[in-house]
């Protein structure tokens, strides 16, 4: 029954989440002629965005009440932009907040109320005059995504109310049109029952944020459609089915035809008596099927035809033939297992929010495609519809997540504790949360990327959830249910189809596959990428090689949710919760992305690509083993380059053809010339795209993979050049042929190094203990923990009495000991020895100690009187890598620049490290260069504009301060960042520093 009042007691009833809304449907097309169709532009549909007049309340009762009727005077508003957010058009605040709940601590407030004191309401008008084409026909009002309860008004007639965020809101406004100008009144409240199960990790939003549209139906009109491109058991047969929902009452024929790609006909329909429910069957021979790797589509039209044979309505809607199951306990796509190397994403721009557009969405897919990401996540709610097109014509597999999320309800500060959750097995919750998962579904059915149907995120379980996933067998039984929440709450183990964890640890997935598991299992978040992050991914991708019944994850997450934000004096900058006034908040854990907010790529993405790779490439000296990991299609596509590296420099490349059938490997022997001039050679095999594609251009690597050898010589004797050494009371100088050397008795150090006539020390050399702090060190406590090491470092005690020099012909050493402030206390020893051609010789050893906490790094510094022009290194990139996160990361000469080298995460932090290091060139502004180049072992290094310490102390980037130098740290030991997780996980054992141990640094410094 049609309801013609609103009603202010519908935002906190959990039972009144929709009135007067139509039934939810499939988001198919229509145009009224098949010229109009073949155009793809919709006659029939008149979209409103734009600047619409506005009005703003902090709370319902100062709100514009009466502003909907008729002959109001709206003079006085404001406006906005339509779609965005109250939020970012300048009304209210921006609040960022991870689990618990907005008003936490603000108000004493239970589900499903409101506060009343805090409950922005926003007033939309808009006006416009029906276009012709949709004269004389039925109309529509759809919104298509309104956070987070709106209620609606044509010309004062109430039209709806309409919850869910993010699955469109439909109404009939025949009844309300009328000629001439229409004014269309909403009313969108910020808060409602429903904000208590949109507890989503997120900022928190508000308005009118996807499109608005007035759309009318022809007489003749389909109303859904649901294609079932089914799949025979032997994999050959395409069976298809196509349920067509017809306009009540409409008359006519119907008729249809499937075509391939290609435009041929596969089967057709001709006559059939148009009725409410029409269905049609075919079986297609030899189908070609659709998967990530080959996208392939067919095109399915149907038309209706009124009773007089004139054409009313073509329908056009792409059909991928696929068939997802699970069978003997693994998820099979077209017989074959599958394992997602997955993503989590949200909807986000750094300047628009969560209202994104084509552009963005665009650039999202390419990025997903060039980086080996074949699935995702839409965390944690239904995206725009564009989205699942572009996913099924690129190739992405998509885990479809209802809009639910109650986090704040059960789980607090990290304790389980549901005494009230939500929706839990509370009857007037029930049926809201199942509408959720039906909007969703009957939207989204007809894509083939969409593999598995979620019930939502962090909402504990309980039989409402229960009963969405009940809704999606019955209605699709060619999907499976996902939902991680059972993990806390056995007795609904039955809700999932997959077993799905959060951050689980590589052991205890090991653990629940070695103990007959029931179900596959998919991480359906790990690695979070919070930061500087993303250590020791490469042991769960080891996993899906061990354990049939791992299907692999979904990274956490895509992006950085960060805003762009003008400070005091007009300039632009990065921000994150807090930045804002906000409180409660939870500050820069919105930083997670493995790109930047502003769609910049993080260094992070470089180990992403490489492992999520489905192309394995094994060099050796006689050729290349390709293992190829796809499911369905050969290397056929693929151009392979074998190329050689003496020392870094390119000296041999071949270019060849392999087809590698999919989940084999093949031995492709290449023509290598046997090398044996003394060096070290690295064979490196990249797989190119062949042609061009929808997201790369011919010739874009998608893999790679290398091989060192090293073919041993005699080292040559150096040639010794006379020294002069000048012992003064407080320093001893050292000169030679184009350099000069001055080490400090009184500092402790090398004050001064000059080659040709260029000074290259600006604070004495010393050695260095201490990183900047990463958010999973934060997070794991290990700063803490290991906060003696930033003192250690800071305020070393050193007595001139420990300064030994010793000195022989053509050389001199000069030994510095340093007494740590520990405890136990412990000691380093620097021991620099000079020769005639200007070489400098570093040998750092800290001596270790039992019961030292683990350090960050250990190494020696040096900073430059002044910045610096550049820097190139002999070792891994070309981005930032570290000794846990470097499998993406390859042998080569690589240049950079001190300031491009200070990756963008939220919070400063360490940054710009390479592993591997054989040398490392600095080059002034001037021409002037200084070398460091490693001896027995490479070195890890980074080329900084700011110390650990001035990186430490910024919780923003513009904090740091203007560059005047440049930071120089060679590191004989460097600890790994880790990321299982960003709020206890540690860094595996591998990859740390015992304090208890000797290390040394080992290098020498010579000039450029």
């Amino acid at each position: 029954m049609e309801l013609k009042t609103a009603k202010l007691e519908w935002l906190e009833d959990p039972k009144v989440f929709a009135v007067n809304r139509i039934p939810a449907h499939s988001d198919h097309c229509y145009y009224e002629s098949e010229e109009e169709a073949s155009k793809g532009e919709m006659g029939l549909r008149q979209l409103l965005n734009g600047t619409w007049k506005f009005s703003y309340a902090n709370r319902p009762a100062d709100r514009e009440a009466d502003f909907y009727k008729e002959g109001y005077d709206d003079s006085g508003f404001g406006e906005i932009e339509v779609p965005g957010h109250m939020e970012r058009n300048g009304y209210g605040r921006c609040q960022y907040i991870n689990t618990m709940y907005p008003w936490d601590g603000l108000a004493d407030i239970r589900p499903p109320f409101t506060d009343q004191e805090n409950n922005p309401v926003g007033s939309y008008v808009r006006e416009f005059e029906l276009k012709d084409s949709l004269k004389g026909k039925r109309q529509f009002l759809s919104f298509q995504g309104v956070e987070t309860a709106f209620y609606v008004w044509l010309n004062g007639t109430f039209i709806g109310y309409g919850e869910d965020s993010f699955t469109p809101s439909e109404f009939e406004i025949t009844h309300a049109v009328k000629a001439g100008t229409n004014r269309l009144a909403v009313e969108v409240y910020k808060r409602s029952s429903a904000s208590w199960i949109e507890d989503q990790d997120f900022f928190r939003f508000s308005g009118i944020f996807r499109d608005v549209y007035v759309y009318a139906v022809p007489k003749c009109h389909v109303e859904d459609v649901f294609v079932h491109g089914d799949v025979s058991e032997d994999g050959k047969n395409g069976l298809f089915r196509g349920e067509l929902t017809l306009l009540k009452g409409t008359k006519g024929r119907v008729s249809a035809v499937l075509k391939d790609k290609e435009g041929r006909e596969v089967s057709s329909w001709d006559g059939i008596p148009a009725d409410r429910k029409v269905e049609l069957y075919a079986k297609i021979p030899s189908v070609r099927l659709w998967s990530g790797e080959d996208p392939y589509r067919y095109e399915f039209t149907v038309i209706l035809k009124d009773e007089e044979g004139k054409v009313n309505e073509v329908v056009p809607q792409k059909v991928g033939f696929r068939r997802f199951e699970l069978k003997n306990r693994i998820m099979h796509l077209n017989g074959k297992r599958i394992v997602f190397r997955g993503i989590n994403r949200h909807e986000f721009h750094v300047r628009r929010g969560r209202s994104i557009t084509k552009e963005d969405m665009m650039w999202d897919i390419r990025f997903l495609k060039r980086h080996n990401i074949n699935a995702v996540r839409t965390s944690h709610y239904p995206n725009q519809s564009l989205w699942y097109e572009l996913c099924d014509e690129y190739g992405i597999y998509l885990i479809d997540e209802a809009n639910l999320e109650s986090h704040g309800s059960w789980q607090k500060m990290g304790e389980v504790e549901p005494s009230w959750n939500v929706p839990g097995n509370l009857p007037e919750w029930k049926d809201c949360v199942i509408d959720r998962a039906k909007s969703m579904l009957e939207r989204d059915k007809n894509h083939p990327s969409v593999l598995i149907w979620s019930c939502g995120n962090e909402s504990y379980a309980g039989e409402d959830i229960l009963a969405m996933a009940e809704f999606f067998r019955n209605r699709d039984p060619s999907r499976l249910v996902h939902y991680e929440g059972v993990f806390h709450n056995r007795d609904y183990d039955q809700i999932s189809d997959m077993e799905s964890r959060m951050y689980a640890k590589v052991h205890e997935i090991e653990e629940y596959l070695t103990n007959s598991p029931e179900k596959p299992f998919i991480l359906c978040e790990y690695m979070h990428a919070m930061g500087n992050s993303l250590g020791g991914m490469d042991k769960y991708t080891q996993l899906e090689d061990r354990y049939d019944m791992y299907q692999g994850g979904f990274i956490w997450d895509y992006m950085d949710q960060s805003l762009m934000k003008k400070d005091q004096y007009g300039k632009e900058h990065m921000t994150y919760g807090g930045d804002f006034g906000d409180r409660p908040t939870d500050y820069s854990f919105c930083g997670n992305g493995i790109i930047y907010a502003d769609r910049t790529v993080s260094p992070k993405a470089q180990e992403v690509k490489y492992l999520y790779q489905d192309i394995r490439l094994v060099p050796d000296l006689k050729g290349v083993t390709i293992e190829n990991r796809r499911m369905f299609t050969d290397t056929s596509d693929l151009e392979f380059v074998y190329m050689v590296l003496k020392d870094g420099e390119p000296v041999f490349q071949k270019c060849f053809y392999a087809a590698v059938n999919p989940f084999t490997s093949s031995h492709i022997d290449v023509d290598v010339p046997e090398f044996t001039e003394p060096g070290e050679y690295v064979s490196q095999v990249s797989a190119l795209l062949k042609q061009d594609t929808l997201w790369a251009e011919a010739g874009f690597e998608i893999a790679f993979g290398e091989h060192r050898s090293v073919v041993e010589g005699e080292t040559k004797a150096c040639c010794e050049k006379p020294l002069t050494v000048i012992y003064g009371d407080v320093n001893i100088g050292v000169r030679g042929e184009g350099f000069q050397v001055l080490f400090s008795r009184q500092e402790g150090s090398i004050v001064s190094i000059v080659y040709d006539g260029k000074e290259w020390v600006g604070r004495p050399i010393m050695p260095v203990y201490w990183r900047a702090t990463t958010d999973n060190d934060k997070g794991s406590k290990f700063s803490v923990d290991s906060a003696v090491w930033f003192g250690a470092g800071r305020f070393p005690r050193y007595d001139n009495k420990n300064c030994l020099v010793e000195e022989t012909k053509g050389r001199i050493k000069v030994t510095y000991t340093y007494e740590l402030t520990t405890i136990p206390k412990t000691m380093t020893r620097v021991t620099y020895e000079v020769t005639g051609d200007g070489r400098i010789k570093v040998n750092a050893v800290y001596q270790g100690e039992k019961g030292l906490p683990q350090l960050p790094a250990f190494g020696m510094r040096l900073i430059t009187p002044e910045a610096v022009q550049q820097f190139t290194w002999y070792g891994r990139g070309p981005e930032e890598n570290y000794s846990d996160r470097r499998q993406g990361a390859r042998l080569g000469i690589y240049k950079d620049t001190p300031e491009n080298n200070v990756s963008r995460y939220l919070v400063p932090q360490e940054c710009g490290n390479r592993t591997g290091v054989r040398w490392l060139k600095v080059s002034g502004m001037d021409g002037h260069s200084i070398r460091f180049r490693s001896l027995s072992e490479p070195f890890d290094a980074s080329v900084l504009p700011y110390t650990a310490e001035e990186l430490e102390c910024a919780t923003h980037r513009e904090e740091l301060p203007a560059v005047r130098n440049t930071v120089v740290t060679i590191l004989g030991a460097m600890r790994g960042v880790g990321g299982d997780d960003s709020w206890g996980a540690p860094v595996h054992p591998e990859y740390c520093i015992s304090g208890e141990k000797e290390l040394v640094t080992e290098f020498v410094i010579e000039k450029g």
